[in-house]
């Protein structure tokens, strides 16, 4: 099936006359999932991680992956022609040095121009000027031979309120004109569904996991166009937009207002997630001002409101969550309960809270040597029976009115090896340290990272993923611009955190074929509340409060392992959950919660228990 489609892509290679064809994983946004109409690359190679880049050539093929999707990918592309290429490892090219070694000097490079950034066309273009290679962005080969293509099918678009937001749009938008203004513009262009979702309170359910809808938006200084499917919008949010200044057009029409902008215009736009398509559709005349969108910015320092909320919708997620860990400690050998099972069991308990809506993702449960394959998705033909032995990796979310969650959770269903149990313990140090960082402003994560890694590099170990990602208010899992990873991408400013931050903290150990150890919290950047008179002399100081509320599993833990210093954080942060999810919980719950968040005793594990 996927060598017959890469034959038919070949043939409409041949009919525009290109040399080599990318298809990335993007839809006409960068967003990080994707609808299905948008899930080319999928359907071209199989593969089916978020992230990822399929590029054919006339006699050869290549996939692109991190190092999350490393094992799936090499599943999924097996009896195709498709060569796994794995991103940042040693000897392996990135796509501008493999198309310059493939391709004959003048040879035509073509993509779909709306699925690639303009950044990423300017990278290609500026690495391969000397063989004059051309870039074509007109043509939607997979499209051409995809007869079945699902449908963009619009679904309603709700508002979020401002008790919920914390500001109205009005506010948002009087705050990114600002911005604007800053920087010498007098219009800004936003493609980044979760940013045009944020800026006008509203939400949608055009792709999965993800409460966003299909628009552009195009803000000017007095007014704004809103281009979407507009039979998504009820009378009532039309309205309430047009009271804002917000016009709505049609989704399609996106190209031609951008053409038909005047010659005085200064347009902001954000060329590391506008598509090479809209770039090209402003005019010669139009200045350009090429920076980061102000939006990203202001999404991510969350209002009093939000922070708030956020709280209530951890706790609600924390009681799921441990209902969901002491009914998994108190399976048997007669229970037949598999990794499907175990998240049907856990959306069960979520569905039961007050304002639960959906995951956040697609949930991660990976029994065994399934938990090393870092974005492992159980399905009827690969779901594993939880046994009464070794490692389970639970990583799931969801969705409130409240906020977003995403929590992790590695739990021992029986006798652990001393392998098992010593890595367990040292992802755990790592996260306890990271989440008691105190740090003056202007520290950013590439300065963090150290201290969730320093446990397992000692022991020249390691995993290849980042330590945190920023999460949205009920929009994307994944947001930033903060993050938690030692290594700093090329042209990436890294940005310092600030008060209102969401990140994840979620270090982890990956043994191939036995075994996968995450532990994933979610942190809430604040600052150090000190009297004036103890204020210190190298300014301000933030930490983290940590918002995920669920117990880590002790049975896994060599105490012995631990210091003293983690032990007693590890302590407070039991303390913590047993005292805001216990009174929640039922009799029996509660007294397997109290029992599992005592304080621990260096004596009660160790080696004697290694297995």
């Amino acid at each position: 099936m996927i060598q017959e489609r890469v034959a038919a892509l070949r043939q409409q290679m041949r009919i525009h006359q290109m040399d080599a064809y990318i298809v990335p994983t993007e839809d006409y946004h960068a967003s990080e999932y994707v609808g299905d109409f948008f899930k080319a690359r999928e359907y071209m190679s199989g593969f089916t991680g978020s992230a990822g880049t399929l590029v054919v050539l006339r006699d050869e093929a290549a996939l692109w992956t991190d190092g999350r999707y490393f094992l799936q990918a090499e599943e999924q592309l097996k009896g195709s022609e498709i060569c796994l290429m794995k991103s940042g490892e040693a000897g392996v090219p990135d796509i501008c040095n493999y198309l310059a070694e493939k391709l004959n000097a003048g040879a035509a490079v073509g993509f779909d121009g709306r699925t690639v950034s303009r950044d990423f066309v300017k990278k290609m273009e500026e690495a391969h000027k000397e063989k004059q290679l051309r870039f074509v962005g007109d043509f939607d080969c997979v499209g051409e031979i995809w007869t079945d293509r699902p449908a963009m099918s619009p679904k309603p678009v709700w508002e979020l309120s401002t008790a919920y937001a914390g500001k109205s749009r009005a506010e948002k938008l009087a705050a990114l004109r600002e911005k604007m203004t800053a920087k010498g513009a007098n219009a800004c262009l936003l493609n980044s569904l979760d940013e045009i979702a944020w800026l006008l309170n509203l939400r949608g359910a055009d792709v999965a996991y993800t409460p966003v809808f299909l628009a552009f938006l195009l803000v000017s200084e007095q007014a704004a166009v809103l281009c979407a499917h507009q039979e998504s919008f009820s009378e009532a949010i039309w309205n309430g937009l047009e009271a804002s200044g917000v016009s709505l057009a049609p989704y399609e029409a996106i190209g031609e207002i951008v053409a038909g902008l005047p010659k005085e215009t200064a347009l902001l736009v954000d060329t590391s997630v506008l598509n090479a398509y809209l770039w090209d559709c402003i005019p010669s005349y139009v200045q350009k001002i090429e920076t980061a969108s102000p939006v990203r910015y202001l999404k991510a320092m969350k209002t009093e409101q939000e922070m708030e909320h956020m709280r209530q919708a951890h706790v609600k997620d924390g009681v799921a969550v441990t209902r969901f860990l002491y009914w998994l400690k108190h399976l048997t050998e007669e229970d037949f309960v598999t990794e499907i099972d175990a998240a049907a069991k856990l959306e069960q308990f979520r569905r039961e809270q007050a304002h639960y809506l959906y995951e956040s993702f697609s949930p991660i449960v990976a029994y065994g040597a399934h938990g090393a394959i870092v974005h492992y998705e159980a399905t009827t033909s690969c779901n594993a029976r939880l046994e009464q032995r070794g490692l389970c990796l639970i990583d799931t979310g969801g969705h409130y009115m409240e906020g977003t969650t995403d929590i992790t959770r590695t739990v021992a269903l029986g006798e652990l090896t001393k392998e098992e149990r010593s890595a367990f313990t040292a992802v755990l140090r790592g996260h306890l340290n990271l989440a008691a960082a105190q740090f003056p402003e202007g520290v950013c994560g590439q300065n963090l990272d150290i201290l969730a890694r320093m446990p397992l590099w000692e022991q020249q170990l390691d995993f290849r993923h980042g330590t945190g990602h920023g999460v949205g208010y009920l929009l994307s899992v994944h947001e930033g611009p903060q993050r938690i990873h030692w290594r700093i991408r090329p042209g990436e400013n890294a940005v310092a955190f600030e008060e209102g931050m969401i990140v994840s903290n979620e270090p982890g150990y990956y043994e191939t074929g036995k075994f996968g150890i995450r532990h994933e919290n979610l942190m809430l950047c604040k600052k150090v509340q000190i009297s004036e008179a103890e204020q210190s002399e190298y300014g301000q100081f933030l930490c983290f409060e940590t918002l995920t509320m669920a117990p880590f599993d002790i049975d896994a833990i060599d105490v012995t392992l631990l210091t003293e210093r983690e032990c007693k954080l590890l302590d407070a942060y039991h303390k913590r959950v047993y005292e805001t999810i216990g009174p929640l919980l039922d009799v029996k719950e509660r007294q397997w919660l109290e029992k599992v968040t005592a304080p621990i005793e260096r004596s009660k594990h160790g080696t004697e228990n290694n297995g």
